[in-house]
């Protein structure tokens, strides 16, 4: 698997959404959801694509629902060409290892996001405030200390291009309904901590992720993508000193290149060298064969 895959486009099929990195077509009773191989930071989605990227976007999601579907269902339906409707067969090509036929659930207003170290934004705001998003933390935290235990900190879904906004689990009740929040909240922590003991069994800590949950036939079900390294911060065990930032494998090696350029973090994006898009790729290929085995 080698083509880089920025957009898609099936002319028979309608395209009802079009994200950062996922492309959307509705199939009538599902959804046909394609990783693409772009890649956003800032908010702002670089012109390059980086090679295999939704390919391991979509494994890695597929390997933890598979290892969630006992604490909460998933949008799952199909994630073989061959079971998806027919009108699909034709692009084949784009689709396979990428794509997955979805349940129409609807979307949450909020993305659940669960910190189980400071670091990232939650670093900045525990230096200014002394806790994060308005959770009190212990004083005397260094950069990327692990936490006692991990912490809900739901934000707003922005529009592309838009920043999301961090918010209180009050705001969150406010949003969604008090049955709904608490229900994600504790599906939040309970998929954190049980995919942070597996990780950290195969070398991986997972110090941040976001989730998405949607309501489909009257039940909260885990939809979108799953832990994966546009979605979570991933850091290699064995390298983990905290009182600074670390290692990953996650897109924060593009960001951290991106800061060193005089870039005002709006589009348009600068050109990515070979580089960087090659060695974005090694880090996403790695967390795929760390985590699950799994080897192009």
């Amino acid at each position: 698997m080698t083509s880089i895959v920025t957009k898609t486009q099936f002319s028979d099929i309608k395209m009802v959404n079009q994200g950062k990195v996922r492309d959307i077509y509705d199939l009538g009773e599902h959804l046909l959801l394609v990783t693409t191989d772009r890649i956003s930071a800032f908010d702002v989605i670089m012109d390059q694509g980086i090679p295999n990227k939704g390919y391991v976007l979509t494994q890695i999601s597929k390997f933890w629902f598979e290892q969630m579907h006992d604490v909460i269902p998933n949008h799952i339906v199909a994630t073989e060409v061959d079971d998806f409707p027919k009108v699909t067969h034709q692009y084949r090509e784009q689709l396979e290892g990428r794509s997955m036929l979805v349940k129409k659930a609807k979307p949450l207003p909020v993305e659940c996001i669960v910190r189980g170290y400071v670091s990232g934004s939650g670093w900045k705001d525990y230096q200014k405030t002394g806790g994060i998003c308005g959770i009190p933390l212990p004083s005397g935290l260094v950069e990327s200390d692990k936490l006692a235990e991990p912490i809900f900190t739901p934000s707003t879904k922005a529009e592309l291009g838009e920043h999301d906004e961090n918010i209180t689990f009050e705001k969150a009740v406010e949003l969604c309904g008090k049955d709904l929040a608490e229900q994600a909240r504790d599906a939040t922590l309970t998929i954190y901590k049980k995919a942070r003991d597996l990780a950290a069994t195969r070398g991986i800590i997972i110090a941040d992720t976001k989730f998405e949950f949607g309501v489909f036939e009257n039940q909260l079900i885990w939809i979108d993508e799953a832990l994966t390294p546009d979605s979570s911060r991933f850091w290699p065990k064995d390298q983990y000193r905290p009182g600074g930032p670390q290692p990953s494998f996650d897109k924060q090696f593009l960001r951290d290149y991106l800061e060193t350029l005089d870039w005002n973090k709006v589009a348009p994006p600068p050109l990515l060298p070979e580089e960087i898009v090659r060695k974005t790729s090694e880090k996403y290929m790695e967390a795929l064969t760390q985590l699950t085995g799994k080897q192009l």
